[in-house]
């Protein structure tokens, strides 16, 4: 899938195309795969149906699929001569020119030599899920550049595994998947009529949230399937906030500034459950 429309205007994000144009350079001069992910890549997303990114970010973050941490040391170097300087994060730069932040997450090859290759300044990576989200990325254009980003039922796995690695800290995860839940119906819809209309009830009222995470689940299921560590932490991390509703600590961030009960955010979450486990 694959859009032509975007602007770098309407991404909204402030230096974006001069961070991205370095990356790129960067990135095709060492040889480098790289992918946006987060926050902006999700705006990315959300921009083909017209949605307007609703906050702003100062951190861009990237995957790079590298071999070692030689190479990630080298892509650092390159970086420094635009103004790109390390922090003591161990895959955060910051440039003061721009004030921007972007975070560095290797995956690849690396992941094999990780506990041989890395010190314990470097040992808080998380690779999880990367590799198999990334396999089949979808591409995006922005202006004259091709963007590679995760697809968002990918997305949805990559921010529910960043949440439960650090759930005190993460929040705004929570709600980029909430975001996608809610767009994706409209995102969607020809797909979702013509493949997943056994998920609409036959009396009622249609109830797009819960279908687009039902269908979510469904697409999400493919990276489930291929790595037994991704299933069990995605379902545990779902099946936790499910059992008891009073205990849900993601159904408590997604009803924040929202008029839902605390059971109406679980019945969506557990719409999520079903999709990744029907067979």
């Amino acid at each position: 899938m694959s859009t032509s429309n975007q602007t770098y205007k309407e991404l909204a994000i402030p230096y974006f195309k001069e961070v991205f144009d370095i990356i790129d350079k960067v990135m095709l001069k060492l040889n480098v795969p790289y992918y946006l992910i987060g926050a902006s890549a999700i705006a990315l997303e959300l921009l083909k149906d017209g949605i307007k990114p609703s906050r702003g970010t100062k951190d861009i973050d990237f995957a790079i699929m590298i071999s070692s941490i030689r190479e990630f040391e080298t892509i650092v170097k390159e970086l420094s001569n635009y103004g790109f300087n390390k922090v003591e994060a161990p895959w955060t730069l910051y440039n003061e020119k721009f004030n921007v932040v972007i975070d560095l997450l290797p995956f690849g090859e690396i992941e094999e030599k990780f506990t041989l290759n890395f010190n314990k300044r470097n040992a808080d990576l998380h690779f999880l899920g990367f590799s198999e989200v990334l396999k089949e990325p979808e591409t995006v254009q922005i202006e004259e550049k091709i963007v590679q980003i995760p697809s968002l039922p990918g997305m949805v796995v990559l921010k529910l595994i960043a949440w439960s690695d650090r759930p005190e800290e993460r929040n705004s995860d929570l709600g980029d998947v909430l975001k996608i839940i809610e767009h994706y119906f409209s995102l969607n819809l020809d797909e979702i009529v013509e493949f997943h209309n056994d998920i609409f009830p036959e009396e009622g009222e249609l109830d797009q949230l819960k279908i687009a995470a039902r269908v979510l689940g469904r697409k999400a299921r493919a990276f489930l399937d291929v790595s037994p560590a991704i299933n069990e932490r995605i379902l545990k991390t779902i099946n936790d906030n499910v059992i008891k509703v009073e205990n849900s600590e993601i159904a408590k961030q997604w009803i924040r500034n929202k008029d839902w009960n605390l059971e109406y955010a679980v019945e969506i979450l557990d719409e999520l459950r079903i999709g990744l486990i029907e067979e």
